[in-house]
């Protein structure tokens, strides 16, 4: 199945989808978010896996080249300076599929938006 054609129901679905190597670096990027947001609910949205906990956290999904990471606008404006060497835009990132994924940043870039959505929830 290709990603860009298919409508999925499912992280596991959209996993599946992809060769070996490429869902075994989602799998780590789903795990690293799992334990920076144990309390978010995991859903498909945008036809791409994603957290939400008081509204979205945060998108990734996988293409041929990279793995693009969805933050929103404030994740990626908090953190430019660690991002920098990597393409970015408004709300998202690319990172390299042929370089190491930059998990701890992750980590820290979702427990930043899970403080960011929390204060946002109380509101």
């Amino acid at each position: 199945m290709k990603a860009a054609q298919a409508k999925f129901k499912t992280v596991e679905e959209y996993l599946g989808s992809f060769p070996p190597k490429t869902k075994s670096i989602l799998n780590s990027i789903r795990k690293t978010i799992k334990l920076a947001a144990p309390q978010a609910e995991e859903l498909i949205s945008y036809n791409m896996p994603s957290f939400k906990l008081n509204g979205m956290l945060v998108y990734y999904a996988a293409f041929p080249k990279h793995i693009g990471f969805y933050p929103t606008p404030s994740g990626i404006d908090a953190f430019k300076k660690e991002l920098s060497s990597y393409q970015m835009a408004k709300g998202s990132v690319q990172f390299p599929i042929g370089e190491p994924m930059p998990l701890d940043l992750i980590a820290k870039i979702v427990a930043y938006r899970v403080k960011e959505n929390t204060v946002k929830g109380k509101k």
